[in-house]
């Protein structure tokens, strides 16, 4: 907690459909005593979704607010210790808060998986941040945690075995089922967007090493293992197809560990996939789901074909029924190869949609995280990623709520 500060924790956004979800996560976990308010333009959609909270959150602060307002940006961030926001498209609403933040020594979370927006904050926020303290946090949902903690915990694992650095690393998405998010879905269309805008946005997006603090010390561009179509992979076997949210997850990834002094290893190459098994059955379904998500992509890529699916796509602050969040679930495993030779594998999952119900615990426990254990924190400000900023200590939240995360030694023995 913040000494001198009227709020521990505020959460903006909590009228939205994940903001909702979020809410009611952190109503049902906070413990007794933190201060929590929550935040939104409306005082009276954030008083309906109080009312449908616990007995004790009814006591919570409402806060009326526009956060693309400068100065209710910063009364937000000088209100609060921790502020954790759900208000998206990020690149649309998101910089004036992420920099009154920054500013105001308040640590920050959000679910951003939009490239373009991040690198406005390194601009513009991080220099800020490291000055006052602030933890500036992005990619606190599906998008990134899975893929951040998963391979931060491998490299732990294989530290402490003595292995050597991590090199060849592949997250495999082996299940998942869910609806699809009005919100990420208005992210991406707008990253779209802004790229057929800008040749100069096209070349940051497509940059594997975007987001990294010394673009300079990175690889030259090529071919970072990034799959554009489904295949047989020896190495794994297994067929693999792409999986959607590769883009912008190997990118967080790869800024965690140039963040870390490069301590995943100078000749660390990461890439993630989706796996389809190795039965007789495999190569049928990977081709099937390659060529379904190739084709809806390039379906919302292009303005007259988007007009057309349109009314068929959920709408930000729109998303999945009761039914279907609880049924939904993900499972992902991270193969690494050390410098050593040694293999390792680390197993990462959750039940519940994942862009919803597991979201939702994923950004409630960051903002907890934030909130209440800064001590505990790596010694680190700025514009940051969960694995650097929150690491192992969000990693063992997450495993109390029941989420999985297990990294340990297969070969060679």
């Amino acid at each position: 907690m913040r000494d001198g500060r009227e709020l521990d924790l505020i959460l903006l956004g909590a009228t939205g459909f994940a903001g909702r979800l979020t809410a009611g996560y952190l109503a049902s976990h906070a413990p007794p005593g933190l201060r929590v308010g929550l935040a939104g333009r409306s005082e009276r959609r954030l008083a309906e979704v109080r009312s449908g909270l616990g007995a004790d959150a009814q006591a919570w602060p409402l806060l009326a607010a526009d956060s693309t307002d400068q100065q209710d940006a910063r009364l937000l961030a000088r209100t609060a210790g921790a502020i954790a926001t759900t208000a998206g498209p990020y690149r649309r609403l998101g910089l004036p808060l992420a920099r009154a933040c920054a500013e105001a020594g308040t640590d920050y979370a959000d679910l951003a998986g939009e490239v373009l927006f991040i690198r406005d904050t390194i601009a513009s926020c991080h220099e800020a941040a490291v000055r006052t303290g602030a933890r500036i946090v992005h990619s606190c949902g599906f998008d990134s945690v899975p893929s951040d903690l998963g391979v931060l915990l491998t490299h732990e694992a294989a530290s402490g075995d003595g292995a050597g650095d991590l090199e060849d690393t592949t997250l495999v998405v082996t299940a998942v089922r869910g609806g699809i998010s009005g919100g990420t879905l208005a992210s991406g269309l707008g990253q779209i967007d802004d790229m057929r805008a800008s040749a100069g946005n096209r070349r940051i997006v497509t940059d594997p090493y975007a987001l990294s603090p010394d673009r300079a010390a990175e690889p030259a561009l090529g071919d970072e293992g990034e799959l554009s179509w489904a295949r047989y992979d020896p190495g794994l076997g297994q067929w693999t197809g792409p999986f959607v949210m590769a883009a912008f997850n190997t990118r967080i990834v790869r800024r965690s560990n140039a963040l870390l002094g490069w301590a995943y290893g100078r000749r660390f190459r990461y890439r993630e996939i989706t796996g389809f098994g190795a039965g007789p059955a495999a190569p049928v379904r990977a081709l099937a789901v390659t060529a379904a998500t190739a084709a809806l992509l390039a379906g919302v890529a292009l303005r007259p074909s988007r007009a057309l699916l349109r009314p068929v796509l959920p709408k930000p602050g729109e998303g999945p029924g009761e039914k279907t969040r609880h049924a939904g679930l993900f499972r992902m495993e991270v193969h690494a190869r050390t410098s050593t030779g040694a293999r390792f594998l680390t197993r990462v999952g959750a039940r519940g949609d994942p862009g919803y119900a597991a979201t939702a615990v994923m950004l409630g426990e960051s903002a907890l995280c934030l909130a209440l254990d800064r001590d505990r924190l790596p010694d680190r400000a700025g514009v940051l990623t969960p694995a650097t900023a929150m690491g192992a200590t969000l990693a063992d939240r997450l495993r109390a709520a029941g989420q999985t995360f297990q990294a340990r030694r297969i070969g060679p023995p």
